[in-house]
């Protein structure tokens, strides 16, 4: 199991075997290597999108970021790379389909990201996170902005009161806990609920769906 994967060849297979281990199936898994490589992935992301964007504000370069490196969007590069068919899975993730995951995709790519630092060192690690993610980042020059971010900036072009957030609830074991976020617009009684699992992943899916019942009663009234 030691053929490239990420472009990498690796010299220790029993690393990549790690990376590509899900909780699921046993103790020796990628959870230690997920942390690892999701701080390598922001650090050398935030490095191509600082050079690649030399006029970008620090907001802009934030948002462009967060674009690249959240869980969709890794989980697609996953799918790219065809992760999905190498992962080992316990029973109940492989009956429910857990390689067609997004978190679970995600995951195992931070996880080899972690396992090419530790095979062959920093400079091998860096040199194939910028070779996948250069022309991304190169083409994200007008990535969206994120929708608490949308909705904020629509609030306040029409002078109303901002929204607030709250935490309605959080289920699970520390590992695999999933948070319900609240989010409310009292001045056009909206309120909307978003779960996920993170607390800001939330509040982005209720601060969505907030956005589009203010623009719709706001269309409405003109």
């Amino acid at each position: 199991m030691n053929e490239g994967v990420l472009g990498h060849r690796f010299a220790d297979a029993d690393l990549l075997r790690r990376a590509l281990t899900h909780r699921s199936a046993g103790h020796e898994n990628n959870e230690r290597l997920e942390f690892l490589g999701d701080a390598l992935l922001n650090l050398f992301v935030a490095e191509l999108v600082y050079e690649l964007h030399p006029r970008a504000t620090e907001g802009e370069m934030t948002r462009l970021r967060a674009a690249l490196v959240n869980g969709a969007a890794l989980a697609e590069m996953a799918r790219v790379e065809e992760l999905g068919d190498r992962l080992n899975l316990g029973p109940g993730e492989l009956k429910s389909g857990g390689f067609r995951r997004d978190s679970i995709l995600a995951d195992a790519l931070e996880a080899v990201v972690a396992a090419i630092y530790l095979d062959a060192g920093w400079h091998a690690c860096r040199d194939h996170v910028r070779r996948l993610f250069a022309a991304r980042v190169q083409a994200g020059a007008h990535t969206p902005k994120d929708a608490k971010t949308r909705l904020q900036e629509f609030l306040q072009a029409r002078n109303l009161p901002l929204p607030t957030y709250d935490l309605v609830a959080a289920h699970g074991d520390d590992h695999a806990r999933v948070f319900e976020v609240g989010c409310a617009v009292p001045t056009l009684s909206i309120r909307t609920s978003g779960t996920a699992s993170s607390r800001r992943a939330a509040e982005q899916i209720a601060a969505d769906d907030a956005l589009k019942l203010a623009q719709s009663r706001i269309d409405h009234e003109t």
